[in-house]
């Protein structure tokens, strides 16, 4: 059960790595070209990679640290739930804002350019706040594994290397 915990624990971070990084360089490199352009024309990144990579693998992951946080005892508690909760706030945003609204805009017939450009700003403008759950939440993981928790797996090999 111990190896299973810290596995996700890796997991979880790792995969916010990936999340926070890729959506760092969407958010610099590609959404801002889509400005002035039809939504039409934008590739569909939300089925062409970040269902792969958040949509799917990061909300099960979540799902499963939070199991694993609850039930995990010592000092590393508060920093993993901490975590957790975040992420799971960033995950309760993306589902009810971020992804039905780039996906209203992908299929927006009937929407003049600008008013599809103010809804790219806004989202645009509101990813920020999701950037900085996914940041914060990746760094309270980094944070938990950072600590020798009661019993840990990594806990364990250390005393094994030093005896």
């Amino acid at each position: 059960m111990r190896r299973l915990k810290e596995a996700l624990l890796w997991l979880f971070v790792i995969n916010l790595g990936i999340a926070f990084g890729a959506g760092l360089y969407e958010s610099r490199v590609v959404v801002p070209e889509w400005a002035g352009t039809p939504p039409e024309t934008w590739p569909n990144t939300g089925l062409l990679f970040w269902v792969y990579v958040t949509t799917v693998p990061l909300t099960l992951l979540t799902i499963a640290n939070a199991v694993a946080a609850w039930k995990t005892r010592g000092p590393r508690r508060g920093w993993y739930l901490a975590a957790v909760v975040v992420v799971i706030a960033e995950r309760l945003a993306t589902f009810s804002y971020f992804i039905p609204t780039m996906a209203g805009l992908m299929g927006a017939e009937g929407l003049s350019q600008a008013e599809v450009d103010a809804v790219l700003s806004q989202w645009m403008l509101m990813n920020h706040g999701r950037h900085l759950l996914s940041l914060t939440g990746w760094l309270m993981a980094l944070k938990t594994l950072s600590i020798p928790g009661r019993g840990s797996y990594m806990q364990q090999e250390t005393q094994t290397r030093s005896a």
